[in-house]
């Protein structure tokens, strides 16, 4: 099994890791998270982030980091090796859900799994139909007569 890891500014990562443990409570040994506090050095923040990498105990690990060049994606940066660890920036709650499902598959399928969920996981919600329902001909909503 692969292990995940969130990096992200703080109270971000802890936050993403509770949500992931609301939906699969049993993903906990394999998802470890840990913000950035502000106003640190980096290189504080570099030692501490490798000792909870550390933790987590897996033979590859894919890394997730809120906002690539801040802080939280430099440091995660210095803790991948792009062999055993891979580095997605940008990470959303259905990313991360799309990547503890597939935890167990080889680390660059996960990679592609943690991409189209977190590009999937964003669209335009319709306000008047449900999504993925399209309008019937000649059907009229309740906003078509108003200005």
């Amino acid at each position: 099994m692969n292990g995940i890891f969130i990096i992200a500014h703080a109270p971000l990562a802890s936050a993403l890791r509770q949500c992931v443990l609301h939906v699969f409570p049993d993903g906990e040994p394999g998802l470890a998270a840990f913000d950035v506090q502000p106003n640190l050095p980096p290189e504080e923040t570099l030692a501490a982030a490798r000792q909870a990498l550390a933790l987590l105990n897996t033979a590859q690990t894919l890394v997730l980091t809120d906002v690539f060049g801040a802080t939280p994606c430099n440091v995660a940066q210095h803790l991948v090796d792009g062999v055993n660890s891979k580095l997605i920036a940008g990470v959303n709650l259905p990313m991360l859900l799309r990547t503890v499902t597939y935890c167990r598959e080889p680390l660059d399928a996960l990679l592609a799994r943690a991409l189209a969920g977190g590009t999937q996981g964003v669209m335009q919600v319709a306000n008047t139909a449900p999504q993925n329902q399209v309008k019937k001909k000649n059907e009229q909503s309740n906003y078509d007569h108003h200005q």
